[in-house]
């Protein structure tokens, strides 16, 4: 596969170290398990080729559609699904709710050529983590990989201004109407949700609030559990509709 694909924007910070997960002084124990999703058989081989270049990440499986993508990552529980958005039998988003409940630990990114708002914001409800265009360069498929399996998010720069201005819209609709009151969370977990939605990672948000990262992580469950969302990504949204974090 040629390098046709652009630049990938890492939501938050763009510091290399530190994860959420799996790593211990920038090495991972065990390499990151990716089930490759696209309908095109060409592009799924090529992305395999490219990853099996990579030592730390090892393609388990694929899959043509989202109904074999769910059997696929029920069967092989991987730690990252790299999948397309439009799919025949099966979208990707559509699986995407499937596959977090037959695979919770993994995470998903979608790899599309499709640039719509209303795909991209689709694609964060369902449980995506990342949201990458096909533009980007093979050599940054796998930095991005490494990325969301620590904990990070993953946003092609033009679909993160488009999200940046979702954000925008949404507080301006919350000022033009009462919402229904949002769950209580505890100061410490506002404390938490505010740093998550800069961007840090759980070893920062510990350095900054002097406690230990497991009980970030503990935070981290509570706030989601909390407010019902399934991802860091929609706990910015919702810092942002809530006006926890100011955009400028």
């Amino acid at each position: 596969m040629a390098d046709s694909f652009g630049p990938v924007h890492r939501a938050g910070d763009t510091r290399a170290t530190g994860g959420e997960e799996g790593t211990r002084d920038g090495r991972r124990e065990e390499p990151i398990r990716v089930l490759v999703v696209d309908d095109h058989a060409l592009f799924r081989r090529g992305l395999e080729i490219v990853l099996a270049q990579e030592e730390d990440i090892q393609v388990v499986g694929e899959a043509g559609d989202g109904a074999e993508a769910v059997d696929k990552a029920a069967d092989l529980l991987p730690d990252i699904v790299l999948m397309d958005v439009r799919m025949p039998r099966r979208g990707g988003i559509e699986a995407c709710t499937s596959i977090k409940e037959v695979a919770p630990s993994a995470k998903i990114i979608m790899l599309t050529i499709s640039d719509e708002e209303a795909d991209l914001y689709e694609a964060i409800k369902a449980g995506a983590t990342g949201y990458l265009l096909k533009e980007i360069s093979t050599d940054e498929v796998a930095t991005a990989i490494r990325a969301v399996a620590d904990g990070q998010s993953q946003i092609s720069p033009s679909m993160a201004s488009k999200l940046l201005t979702e954000f925008k819209s949404m507080i301006q609709r919350t000022d033009e109407r009462r919402l229904v009151p949002a769950p209580r969370l505890t100061d410490r977990e506002l404390e938490v949700l505010k740093l998550v939605a800069t961007g840090m990672n759980n070893r920062d948000i510990a350095k900054e609030l002097f406690i230990s990262e497991n009980t970030v992580k503990n935070h981290v469950r509570n706030i989601l559990e909390k407010l019902q969302l399934h991802s860091r990504m929609e706990a910015v949204v919702y810092a942002m509709r809530e006006k926890i974090l100011e955009i400028r």
